[in-house]
């Protein structure tokens, strides 16, 4: 295989691949909580949805981030994140986070967010969670 053979098969991030980010919001049964479905990439350039959807939905008990669609995070989203979490707690509530790929998890382990967010493998995992208003 040749290095335009390997360029084709082993795309770098970002090339041949829609870079946005797409936020669903999906309320649940529960009148308080409200999921965030993430897709795509976070960064810089495309922060400005998932941040819009958080603060739209800042009057809810829990916010549950759905990252199990989420294929890259740089610093811009976790900070967007850990804003988020913050306004959340001054205002009673809590934002949890759902279903990390590998690629986002090891940026959430090696930044200790593992620490701050509640993680929970899925968002069925996190909606069923006994400690969900604590």
């Amino acid at each position: 295989m040749d290095a335009e053979e390997r360029a084709t098969n082993h795309p770098a991030r970002g090339v041949g691949r829609d870079r946005r980010l797409v936020v669903e919001i999906r309320p649940e049964a529960r009148t308080d909580t409200v999921v965030l479905a993430l897709t795509g990439e976070v960064d810089h350039d495309s922060a400005g949805p998932l941040k819009q959807a958080l603060e739209e939905g800042i009057g809810a008990q829990r916010i549950i981030a759905d990252c199990s669609g989420l294929l890259f995070c740089d610093s811009t989203g976790l900070n967007v994140l850990l804003k988020a979490r913050l306004r959340m707690q001054n205002h009673g509530g809590r934002l949890d986070i759902a279903g990390l790929r590998p690629p986002v998890d090891r940026m959430f382990e090696i930044t200790g967010a593992h620490n701050v967010f509640r993680v929970f493998q899925d968002v069925e995992t996190a909606l069923t969670d006994s400690q969900a208003g604590t």
